[in-house]
């Protein structure tokens, strides 16, 4: 590991100029993504900003009818806090099964939306093109772990469950940045890597996540969270599925399905939305969902088993909000 300085913010605007005074500076927060790759050589920054004590980062309020949390809270806290659990189950789900309970100590939620690649060849001694090589290695190689929906050129899955929530609660991110303050949905902070930009989010090296909202769910709304792992202990999801699901008079009247685990990108299944709003979620319903879910699905060598394990997740996770609305 080469040696770098370390600097601390001392607000949000003071870490964007420290950020934009230096190229390859790297803002870091709880630093359980960050540090490890360090260590592979991924990064090799001169010097680290860190975040952790920048005030008005890590709040968790209720302003104008919408959740606020800042970037910089963290999940442990995220996991145990009211507002959340009574009233954001998916998001609850997703982030007791994030992390093990020492890393959910330490992360941010900031940190988690923001967190690169788990891919193997992203994270080994290969020039993927995820890292400026010329193919995805994985698109040939072992690629039990990839993309089946959203892939190419590069295959990697999206890491974090709480993205794969958040997106399915509606949820706003507001980016401080160079030229200010600017806020969009979540789902347009996330991005398909392309060769114009070989990430999976729109930050820009001289710009920081500073919160997300939540708008409050709508009377009748309904949230499931699901994760399959390989381990029965924590573990990076193999496929996930989060469901927000508005319920009026025995119908359904809205509905966000995001599918984690199977794409570059938290991804909305709109197919599967379709598939139930309007009419009641019966089991007929909830089956011509779940085989929406996976519609344009395109597996490779070793990923097909994705299918038919995404497909299983959204049957049940639609059987569960049928369940609570009983």
């Amino acid at each position: 590991m080469q040696p770098f300085d370390h600097v601390e913010a001392t607000s949000p605007r003071d870490a964007v100029d420290l950020l934009s005074a230096d190229p390859s500076a790297r803002p870091i927060a709880g630093g359980t993504d960050l540090i490890p790759e360090i260590r592979l050589g991924i990064h090799s920054p001169d010097r680290l900003v860190d975040l952790k004590r920048t005030p008005g980062l890590d709040e968790v309020r209720d302003v104008d009818g919408v959740l606020r949390i800042g970037a910089l809270a963290r999940l442990a806290d995220l996991a145990s806090h009211r507002l959340i659990r009574d009233n954001l189950p998916a998001l609850s789900e997703a982030i007791d099964l994030a992390a093990s309970r020492q890393i959910r100590n330490v992360a941010t939620l900031g940190g988690s939306l923001c967190q690169e690649s788990r891919c193997w060849y992203f994270r080994g001694p290969f020039h993927c093109w995820l890292k400026g090589g010329d193919e995805c290695n994985a698109e040939r190689g072992d690629n039990r772990y990839q993309a089946i929906l959203g892939g190419g050129p590069c295959y990697t899955v999206h890491p974090s469950d709480p993205a794969t929530a958040l997106v399915a609660l509606d949820a706003h991110a507001t980016i401080l940045g160079p030229a200010g303050e600017r806020s969009l949905p979540l789902t347009d902070f996330f991005v398909r890597p392309s060769d114009g930009r070989r990430a999976l989010t729109i930050l820009q090296h001289d710009e920081i996540l500073v919160r997300v909202d939540i708008p409050w769910p709508e009377a009748g709304e309904r949230g499931v969270f699901l994760k399959a792992m390989e381990r029965a202990a924590f573990d990076f999801g193999l496929a996930s599925v989060a469901c927000q699901i508005g319920l009026a008079a025995g119908r359904v009247t809205a509905a966000r399905i995001v599918l984690g685990g199977v794409a570059p990108v938290p991804w909305r299944a709109t197919a599967a939305e379709d598939a139930i709003v309007g009419g009641p979620l019966e089991e007929q319903a909830i089956g011509r969902a779940a085989v929406a879910a996976t519609e344009g699905a395109h597996p490779l060598s070793m990923n097909r088993y994705k299918i038919e394990l995404a497909r299983a997740l959204v049957k049940r996770a639609l059987e569960q909000v049928a369940d609570r609305q009983a």
